[in-house]
């Protein structure tokens, strides 16, 4: 029953082949990103290029998810993704070609890497809000973003140490063309599916037009705003962790790109498990609060890693960041797809990707440039430092928000003519008290329509 229960999503066979073709791409991923990273600090020994290369990559995310957004709102999504695994495919393969002949400058890498980064700024909203249509039944998008994670951390066990071991026996370009190879997958499962129904509306309205809507729905809808603005503010401090592992595993641990692929799968089995912690919810109640751990834990993970120099513990501080980190982003995303409407949820899940995509460039420019000032384990301690701040401060204002909250709505119950002031004072009273007992925030979890239903 409780396996059931973790994997139900499974049963929508759309959503099993997407789940398929997703887990082969993100095997051929993390392949490459494992060469990639071991490349540039093989052939440059510096841990600036190595934030260069990560920020080269992701940072299109910051500018052109928005449209990505829009694209998602306005055309079939099945051929948006067809066509970005396309252009993903000639990335890898033309790295992996390259390096093989011998033709490849460093400058060739972070050129290719923002060009792949421009195709994910385009495919990352599009994919996401492409979940839920796969699914069709909204109580399993919870469960589906679970296991999307799920897949997406078991690439990130499985991969590096089999990347590690691929690069030591026959050089960084083979890992390149198995990503390359692994975009067929994505392309055949999509083609595989159904007819899948669309159940909203067509976004026709111009496309800047488009673009400030969805910027003003944000700004309008506190629970989305603050989830958003959090996972920026952790995607820079903390998740860009993963550039440095490198310089970790080779000056710190004294290890081989062996030792890497171990520090990176480690962090995914962590990932791995707080995916399933969340697969394993029977519903999507209290997720705030879950996600607020989260964010403890990974920077209490951070911390620790960067104090290591022993490597059984080093996995072990590891395990904890990546446990943390899924579980604040995984339980970010999923409070936000129950809260948007359907009509605006490419848009919406584009600022997603800004929020986490975006800031892990900035991020890893930051760190790199830092951990070749004060070293690594300096900078690492910093990040996992600011996570846990950004936990704390959050904490406190969600906690003044939701006082303020009862406070106005049993003032309200007080001279409305239905509940008369005996009852508004008494309701006053009773939420106040829990309020400060449990500190749980009224509203956690609740989408705005039901919202503000209950409160009428």
């Amino acid at each position: 029953m409780g396996v059931r229960n973790t994997f139900r999503a499974l049963s929508s066979r759309d959503y099993r082949l997407f789940l398929a073709g997703q887990g082969i791409s993100l095997m051929g991923t993390c392949f490459q990103q494992t060469a990639l990273g071991w490349l540039v600090y093989r052939l440059t020994g510096s841990s600036v290029l190595l934030g260069l290369v990560g920020f080269c990559g992701q940072i299109p995310s910051l500018f052109l998810a928005p449209m990505g957004g829009v694209l998602a709102d306005r055309i079939c999504k099945r051929k948006l993704i067809v066509m970005t695994q396309v252009l993903s495919m000639g990335q890898a393969a033309i790295l992996g070609t390259l390096l093989v002949t011998g033709t490849i400058r460093m400058w060739h890498i972070p050129v290719l890497s923002f060009l792949l980064g421009i195709v994910n700024a385009l495919d990352v909203p599009v994919r996401q809000s492409f979940i839920v249509e796969t699914v069709r039944d909204r109580t399993l998008i919870g469960n589906a973003l679970s296991l999307n994670s799920f897949m997406v951390n078991m690439a990130r066990i499985i991969a590096p140490p089999l990347a590690g071991f691929m690069i030591a026996s026959f050089g960084e370009g083979v890992c390149f063309y198995i990503n390359a190879a692994s975009f067929g997958a994505v392309i055949l499962t999509v083609c595989l599916m159904g007819d899948i129904r669309l159940r909203i509306r067509t976004n026709d309205a111009p496309v800047f037009r488009s673009l400030k809507e969805g910027f003003t729905y944000v700004l309008g809808e506190h629970e989305i705003r603050s989830v958003l603005v959090q996972l920026g503010i952790v995607s820079f401090c903390g998740v860009p962790f993963v550039v440095l592992l490198p310089v970790f595993a080779r000056d710190i641990l004294h290890g081989d790109a062996g030792t890497l692929g171990f520090l990176m799968g480690t962090s995914g089995a962590g990932a791995l498990s707080g995916a399933l912690f969340l697969a394993s919810r029977k519903n999507d109640s209290d997720l705030e609060r879950i996600r607020a751990l989260g964010v403890v834990l990974f920077g209490l993970g951070l911390v620790g890693f960067s104090m290591s120099g022993f490597f059984p513990l080093s996995l072990a501080m590891l395990y904890l960041a990546g446990f943390g980190m899924i579980v604040q982003m995984a339980a970010g995303n999923t409070l936000i797809q129950n809260l948007v409407d359907d009509d605006k949820r490419g848009r919406v899940m584009s600022l997603f990707t800004m929020a986490v995509m975006g800031m892990i460039p900035m991020g890893s420019l930051f760190q790199g440039f830092m951990a070749n000032q004060v070293g690594a384990s300096a900078t690492l301690a910093a990040g996992g430092i600011g996570c846990l701040l950004c936990a704390v401060v959050a904490r406190m204002m969600r906690m003044r928000k939701a006082y303020f909250e009862v406070v106005f709505f049993s003032f309200l119950n007080k001279f409305s003519a239905s509940g008369g002031p005996a009852g508004g004072k008494d309701r006053k009273v009773k939420n106040k008290d829990q309020l400060w007992k449990t500190g749980k925030h009224i509203t956690d979890g609740a989408p705005s329509a039901r919202r503000n239903a209950e409160l009428r």
